[in-house]
């Protein structure tokens, strides 16, 4: 019994860190938006690009939902911790997002308020804030948050609070910690040059397809600035680890870098990883008629994404750490769900392929042509 609750804690961990890397793939959309105007020089432009990020935009909304969804399902405690003390840091990350989706609907609308460019400038708002802060709230995992837990509070009548923030700045605090913005802007920038790839291979136009190209080189060379900068500062930090003799939580020196390498499998997949992003990225760079990098970019994304979340989720590692109390830090196995719903959730997530599945019938059969100018213009539902 005890092994089975033990594998379904950490099938658990990999499918939400599965979500959370389609997720920040899936981030090309926000990419995209961010460069409307530094790409489009006219109204023509601007509306060919909204049209091929709006094609997508669905896909990134749910897959938010899904993986706040699945957190709360599968380990609540963090669910309670983060979303219920962290929740400025998470309003303004969802508020951005529902902006988008107003944004969408309504620029193209007749005698909408604010006028189109308005609305315009809200996909901007949320193509740069979006990627930035779920960046931070990322770096959270391995760099804590100020929260402290209490489960004997589960016995206080009438106050059954087990998370305290122990600071009125309720996930702002992470901006306090450089690091956090470190890989924030480093998500903006990959989040940038997966869009210009997207571009590239979704839109049939030379002269936006040649700035996407220059766009690329622009936004390459901050990204490999600072997600190198900070992938060498956090595998050679000491991490949070979890002593199972002790039943204490300790600092370790190297501990991503020891996770990575006592599990191979992990360390196979950030190094695929890696390479397929800098392939995609030079070859869309240097060869005027590739149109196919997003895919190797993309997968390259997944691939180094799930790897860096199940490092800091396996081996004794706490997924989510306090600094205001070490002991209060969270890992799979003290956040988790029951036997029984964990086990539950595990049937229902047979049907996860099935529906990864549809989304890529449904990606290609949107995709079949490349978006053109002369196809938005005579398209009566286009943005």
């Amino acid at each position: 019994m005890e092994s089975t609750y033990i594998f379904l804690q950490q099938y658990w961990w990999f499918i939400i860190s599965l979500l959370g890397a389609l997720l920040v793939f899936l981030l090309f959309v926000q990419g995209g938006n961010s460069l409307i105007f530094t790409l489009g020089r006219t109204e023509e432009e601007h509306k060919l690009l909204i049209n091929s990020t709006g094609r997508k935009w669905e896909f990134t909304f749910t897959t938010l939902v899904t993986f706040g969804g699945a957190f709360f399902a599968s380990f609540p405690l963090f669910y309670s911790t983060s979303f219920g003390g962290a929740y400025w840091l998470w309003m303004i990350i969802l508020f951005t997002f529902v902006l988008q989706a107003v944004s969408y609907e309504f620029q193209s609308k007749l005698g909408n308020l604010l006028g189109k460019r308005t609305y315009q400038f809200f996909l901007v708002l949320n193509g740069i804030v979006g990627p930035v802060l779920l960046g931070m709230a990322v770096s959270t995992f391995f760099y804590g948050s100020n929260f402290t837990v209490t489960k004997d509070n589960l016995t206080e009548f009438g106050m059954p609070v087990i998370s305290t923030w122990t600071n009125p700045w309720h996930g702002l605090d992470a901006f306090a910690q450089p690091w956090n913005i470190l890989l924030g802007l480093a998500v903006l920038f990959l989040a940038r040059m997966l869009g210009s790839m997207y571009f590239i291979n979704n839109i049939n136009d030379e002269t936006l397809t040649a700035r996407c190209r220059r766009q690329l080189i622009t936004d390459t060379v901050p990204f490999l600035l600072f997600f190198l900068t900070y992938l060498i500062r956090t595998l050679t930090k000491d991490g949070f680890a979890f002593d199972p003799e002790t039943q204490q939580f300790v600092m370790e020196p190297f501990k991503y870098l020891h996770n990575l390498l006592a599990m191979p499998v992990l360390l196979v997949l950030f190094l695929t990883g890696v390479v397929s992003v800098l392939f995609g990225t030079i070859k869309s760079i240097f060869s005027p008629s590739y149109r196919k990098g997003i895919w190797f970019a993309g997968i390259g994304t997944v691939l180094t994404v799930l790897a860096l979340l199940l490092a800091v989720g396996y081996n004794n590692t706490s997924y989510y750490p306090s600094v205001a109390d070490l002991q209060s830090s969270l890992t799979i196995a003290n956040s988790c769900s029951s036997l029984f719903t964990l086990k539950t959730m595990a049937y229902v997530s047979i049907l996860v392929p099935f529906v990864l599945a549809y989304i890529f019938y449904a990606w290609q059969a949107i995709d079949r042509k490349s978006i053109t100018k002369d196809e938005i213009k005579h398209d009566d539902h286009a943005y």
